[in-house]
């Protein structure tokens, strides 16, 4: 199977567009995004939404058992928990999302979440635990 395909399809979903989130590295079973922050994403206390971070750790998470999942299938959230560690602030946002366990039916994942500052400096702002559905693909 192309593996580019279904990550390719994972990775355009129409909201992660919205947000300006992309992948910037992949592997079997591990994917790395990336969005770059603007005031948009934003709380009312100037931090990164905990909305958004919870976003890019779930759709990266989906994206990462995209890449180990059988042809016809597509990943589906069940259920997700972030731990918002700190508050984020900084140039963009980094996720790496990796596969813990992958199955025929459920896959579950991991993704960490961290604040990047201009000068490429990283800090761990969440982690999250999504369990993904695989379920043929519309």
């Amino acid at each position: 199977m192309d593996r580019s395909e279904p990550l390719a399809w994972v990775m355009q979903a129409p909201f992660l567009e919205l947000l300006g989130v992309e992948a910037v590295a992949v592997s079997p079973g591990e994917v790395t995004s990336r969005l770059a922050l603007r005031r948009q994403l934003q709380q009312q206390n100037g931090y990164v939404h905990a909305g958004v971070v919870g976003t890019i750790a779930d759709h990266t998470a989906g994206a990462a058992a995209a890449t180990m999942m059988a042809d016809g299938m597509m990943p589906l959230t069940v259920e997700f928990k972030v731990n918002l560690l700190r508050p984020a602030l900084g140039a963009a946002l980094v996720c790496v999302a990796r596969v813990l366990k992958a199955g025929r039916a459920i896959t579950v994942a991991e993704s960490e979440v961290f604040a990047e500052d201009a000068a490429g400096e990283r800090k761990l702002v969440a982690k999250a635990t999504v369990t993904l559905a695989l379920v043929a693909r519309r």
